[in-house]
């Protein structure tokens, strides 16, 4: 009896030794839209890395750092550390990006294994991510990227340089990583709603990502004989399932094991299952860490545990990687902000309230707006002459990227108040969407504020418009593309007067925004069938072919178009404030603590406000339903006088 138990508990010894040799562990560590924000917020100047448990910042790539290379100690089995695009493009670092590879080479120290490109990777045009990639390059300080879906132009030279280096290695279409007897085979995409954003990526454009996936699969598959297969996607995921491209791309590819996300900033506290297919996406600005483990057997792949570290101020930063950020920060204010009077920490401006960007009326966007539509006036108008100052100033959140908290010190600091409105590139190749300002008529008036109305529940938060100079008020419930029942134009301090916005109205009156858009105002038309459809012109009512002639010019005084930064025009605005309190710094004035009014819904199914005033758009559907209804009508009469007729 003694020796049957000693049998049974050697087999049952050597049973679960072979089952252990058989497993695999592997963690997969990630990120994503990271957008440089290498130092913690908000606001940047309450930031501490070297300490701990003193200020309420997120965020910060050396505590990032410290937080990877905990996970690399505990972990007895490999870690890959892995990023899904838009590392850049965020803060006052990226403006050192193309001559410094800012993010790159802070990643590369880090400890990052495999990179995938967002779209605002493209934001300094396909020479400009060719630069960052060559001086990364160069110090011996790139990590391995990869790009399956990129599509160069034949045709145009302006991607030769980038295209270049895609066949010299520095960026690859997938890469297979061995570790601890395992093959692991990745690939990186571009998703369809980050392609349509990256308007700076032309002339190159994207292979479907759902074509691209399957072509990667069969050949990781087929091909390398991988273990396992890894997307890095910069797709993303949506509140409604249907329009989640990530959760797609694992529906229509079999073969995909996880699916590390980005684009969408989505925080996912639980990997998604769709099938055989793990879906995980970090949030964004690294507040937060993805931490997977995984166990393969026999080809079967099993989520162990997974957990999404708060990247806060219980961390410790990294000591190289906190003096690395801290060099950077020197060389951004000698370089770039001391020539404008300006510095990375140094305060403009200071406030008692936070400012905060929000899927509806925001204080941020109201003082944001306001900036636009005053720098434009300031610097491109003639007081005398009413016809020449901008009536309506325009940004969309997708533009805004942070809020301007007031910290522990109330106090703005150019980085913090640059973090706000950090995007684009002008066309004097210098960092920052530039002001343009154009006329339309009161109608095509109407047709801007409709993109609040109508095009944004459709598109989502980053089509959510804010605005200076009108009041609008809408209704949800009325005809798609006729939503919008009232507009008044003003301001608080003059008082708002309403529009007559009907064609027989053929005013003109100025428009400012940012050319990103602007683009964007003038080919809405396109993709609602003309019926949105905007014309950008001069005072004279002639087209504008070209929004780049209508850059406005910050200083007349010199040859050609020195370009009025969006990023300026809110900082000089916060240093126009007057100081209330004496201490020296201008104060956000209190009209800005809370709405100021100028977006009101008006949510009614009364069948009378559903048609009042409503344009062509509504009358035409309303006759094409009628005509429906009479059709069903007569069907339904003939139908009856054939049965009739039978009996």
């Amino acid at each position: 009896m003694t020796l049957s138990r000693i049998l049974v508990a050697v087999i049952l010894v050597f049973i679960a030794s072979t089952a252990s040799a058989a497993e695999k562990r592997l963690t997969l560590v990630h990120a994503n839209d990271l957008h440089s924000h290498l130092l913690g917020f908000s606001p940047n100047i309450d930031y501490t890395p070297q300490r701990t448990g003193d200020d309420r910042t997120v965020g910060g790539w050396a505590r990032l750092a410290s937080a990877i290379e905990r996970v690399r100690r505990e972990r007895p089995g490999p870690v890959l550390v892995l990023d899904a695009g838009d590392f850049m493009m965020g803060s006052l670092f990226h403006l050192i990006s193309r001559e410094e590879a800012v993010e790159l080479r802070l990643l590369y120290r880090m400890g990052y294994d495999l990179l995938t490109l967002g779209n605002h990777e493209f934001d300094l045009k396909p020479r400009g991510l060719a630069r960052i990639l060559a001086a990364a390059r160069d110090r011996g300080e790139l990590p391995r990227i990869v790009s399956s879906n990129a599509v160069f132009s034949a045709e145009s030279d302006q991607d030769d340089e980038l295209e270049r280096l895609f066949k010299e290695g520095l960026v690859e279409p997938y890469r297979v990583l061995e570790r601890d007897g395992l093959r692991i085979g990745f690939f990186g995409l571009m998703g369809r709603d980050a392609a349509q954003v990256a308007p700076f990526a032309r002339p190159m454009t994207f292979e479907d990502p759902v074509a691209a996936a399957g072509r990667m699969v069969r050949l990781l598959r087929e091909r390398e004989k991988v273990d396992l297969v890894v997307c890095l996607s910069h797709g993303g995921l949506a509140p409604v399932r249907s329009r989640s491209e990530d959760i797609r791309l694992a529906e229509e590819v079999e073969g995909i094991d996880v699916i590390i996300g980005g684009h969408t900033h989505t925080r996912v506290p639980e990997p998604l299952r769709v099938g055989r297919t793990l879906i995980v996406q970090a949030g964004s600005y690294g507040r937060f860490l993805g931490v997977m483990d995984l166990v393969l057997d026999a080809g079967q792949v099993r989520l162990d545990r997974y957990e999404l570290v708060n990247i806060d101020d219980r961390i410790p930063g990294d000591g190289a990687i906190t003096e690395a950020v801290r060099a950077f920060e020197d060389r951004v204010d000698r370089t770039v902000l001391e020539p404008m009077g300006l510095g990375f920490q140094t305060a403009i401006a200071a406030t008692a309230f936070d400012l905060r960007i929000e899927e509806d009326e925001s204080n941020l966007g109201n003082l944001i707006s306001d900036a636009i539509r005053w720098s434009i006036n300031r610097y491109d108008s003639d007081p005398a002459d009413p016809a020449s100052r901008v009536v309506l100033g325009v940004i969309s959140n997708g533009v805004i990227r942070d809020d301007i908290l007031v910290g522990r010190t109330g106090r703005i600091a150019v980085c913090d108040a640059f973090r706000a409105i950090p995007l684009g590139v002008g066309s004097d190749d210098t960092p920052g969407y530039p002001l343009v300002s154009f006329y339309i008529d009161a109608s095509e008036l109407k047709k801007v504020f409709e993109i609040l109305a109508s095009i944004h529940p459709l598109k989502g938060p980053d089509y959510f418009i804010q605005f200076s100079g009108a009041r609008v008020r809408y209704n949800p419930h009325r005809m798609l593309f006729d939503r919008v029942i009232e507009i008044s134009l003003g301001d608080e301090e003059t008082g708002y007067v309403p529009l007559d916005y009907s064609r027989s109205n053929r005013r003109l009156y100025r428009v400012g925004a940012d050319i990103y858009n602007s683009t964007f105002l003038k080919v809405i038309g396109g993709f609602t069938y003309g019926i949105l459809e905007i014309a950008p012109k001069d005072r004279q009512g002639r087209p504008i072919a070209d929004l780049k002639t209508a850059r406005v010019d910050a200083d007349k005084r010199r040859d050609g178009i020195q370009e009025l930064k969006e990023w300026r025009a809110v900082i000089d605005f916060l240093r126009g404030f007057s100081d209330r309190n004496g201490d020296g710094l201008p104060d956000v004035p209190e009209r800005y603590r809370t709405r100021l009014g100028r977006q009101t819904m008006e949510a009614s199914w009364n069948p009378y406000k559903l048609v009042k005033g409503g344009t062509w758009v509504t009358w035409l559907a309303l006759a094409l339903a009628a005509a429906v209804l009479a059709l069903i009508g007569f069907g339904v009469h003939r139908f009856r006088r054939r049965v009739r007729g039978r009996s």
